[in-house]
């Protein structure tokens, strides 16, 4: 049940751009106040719901209230500041190493091959859907932007593989939602330029986002990566780009191609190589239950 609520996040991921597009003019540090203000609310409805104490102190220590927030704030920070200094296809393709980094952190010894062989494959995949037919190439002017993309990789990454260890409540997400959305309104105070005046499509968004891809989802990601089978939610996370392909090509916003296809095939195909068994795991389990 937890993997599903993994792969749940995984989906919401995959709406960001179709929810994105009626956001496009809102200053992008404003919107992550916006979206993170409704993800800590997210806690506090729940807890009525349950009738559970509301304003229970936060059970973080020191290393989990600085992971979570560098995380959860970082990974976006260096995300947008990254596409102010590179292309969005480099940017977006270099960010998405996330998923390779998470896999070969949570592999054993003897998974380790696999997990490179198949995480390999499964980016090889996404670069059919990020890249698509426009192409690309690495310029030397761009090399910051680049730097901060890695970096965006680098935290998220380090991000899901410390809370999957970690030993914290989902429901915790909710007080490191609060500390972000107050940086992300320090950055906007710092470098954008303010607007509160919004359509009630974009109030629409504003919402969807913060209780989909940009808030609710980051506490199926804690319960799944906490509770689920996190090598596959690993995996499945290359699906990202792949989702978002397919909705806005339903939505009409981007037309269907060949790359979806081939996305599908390779991304599913290195999840299978990535989570294989080995044999000498089922081997020595056999023998176990023999003895």
């Amino acid at each position: 049940m937890a993997t599903s609520y993994g792969i749940l996040a995984i989906f919401m991921w995959g709406t960001l751009a179709l929810l994105g597009a009626n956001t496009v003019h809102i200053p992008a540090f404003q919107l992550l106040f916006l979206c993170f203000s409704i993800s800590a609310v997210l806690m506090f409805v729940k807890r009525i719901i349950l009738k559970n104490k509301v304003f229970e102190k936060p059970k973080l220590n020191s290393a989990q209230w600085l992971v979570g927030v560098s995380g959860l704030f970082g990974f976006h920070f260096c995300y947008f500041m990254a596409l102010k200094k590179a292309p969005a296809i480099e940017v977006s393709l270099i960010a998405y190493f996330w998923p390779m980094l998470l896999g070969l952190l949570l592999s054993s010894r003897d998974q380790l091959l696999k997990s490179i062989i198949g995480s390999i494959v499964g980016f090889i995949g996404i670069t059919f859907i990020i890249v698509g037919d426009a192409g690309f190439s690495f310029n030397q002017e761009y090399v910051q932007g680049y730097g901060l993309a890695f970096l965006c990789a680098l935290m998220w990454a380090f991000y899901s593989w410390f809370q999957s260890r970690s030993n914290n409540s989902a429901d915790d997400i909710g007080w490191l939602s609060i500390a972000v959305a107050l940086l992300s309104l320090i950055a906007h105070f710092v470098f954008e330029s303010t607007q509160w005046q919004f359509s009630q499509n974009q109030w629409i968004a504003i919402i969807l986002l913060g209780a989909g891809p940009v808030g609710g989802a980051f506490y199926l990601w804690d319960i799944g990566l906490k509770n689920g089978n996190k090598r596959l939610l690993a995996s499945l996370s290359f699906c990202t780009p792949l989702i978002s392909a397919i909705i806005l090509s339903f939505a009409g916003l981007n037309s269907w191609s060949i790359n979806i296809l081939i996305s599908l095939t390779l991304i599913l195909l290195g999840a299978l190589i990535s989570n294989m068994k080995s044999k000498v795991n089922t081997s020595a389990k056999n023998q176990i239950s023999t003895i």
